[in-house]
């Protein structure tokens, strides 16, 4: 059965570690689609302790912008795939000049061929609008998109986890 689980919570809430564990549970054949990118020392260091908690098991593929041509050429037919993490494909977007509605456009996209995807998927996202408003133009706006992002892939999901200091809150 596909089944598409959305992870959303605030930083370092648990959201990775849960979804690593509700795809160990899923199946044997796991893909893990990255999308940061190690731009600077601490990122590497934090990109490396997320393949550190992988383990074995787990095909990794690293795709900081281009979901849309990834899915297209995936070649294993996984039992789950984790997207970790929208967030940062959105500020990637951002970074390369698309404005809000091309990011929206390509998200409905997305969207649908995860849908259209007849295996298990978790995509894990940041909840960014919980806490101050942030102070520049900028901010405002990728927590506007990103909020808008997370409405879309939570709506064609079939359960949406909150994660609040390390525990799952089902929302849907």
């Amino acid at each position: 059965m596909n089944k598409i689980i959305f992870i959303t919570g605030g930083a370092r809430s648990g959201k990775s570690n849960y979804a690593l564990k509700t795809a160990e549970s899923i199946g044997k054949i796991r893909g893990y689609i990255a999308t940061a990118e190690a731009l600077d020392d601490e990122m590497l260091e934090r990109i490396e302790i997320h393949r550190k908690s992988r383990g074995n098991g787990w095909h990794t593929m690293e795709e900081p912008k281009n979901l849309l041509n990834l899915f297209d050429s995936l070649q294993i037919k996984y039992d789950v795939l984790i997207i970790d993490c929208l967030t940062l494909w959105v500020s990637n977007l951002m970074e390369d000049g698309l404005d809000d509605k091309d990011i929206l456009k390509i998200t409905d996209k997305f969207s649908k061929k995860i849908v259209a995807y007849k295996n298990n998927i978790i995509i894990v996202t940041n909840e960014l609008g919980m806490g101050i408003v942030p102070d520049n133009p900028l901010g405002r706006r990728f927590r506007d998109i990103a909020g808008k992002v997370n409405q879309i892939m939570a709506s064609v999901s079939d359960e949406v986890h909150f994660m609040i200091s390390g525990i799952p809150v089902k929302i849907k």
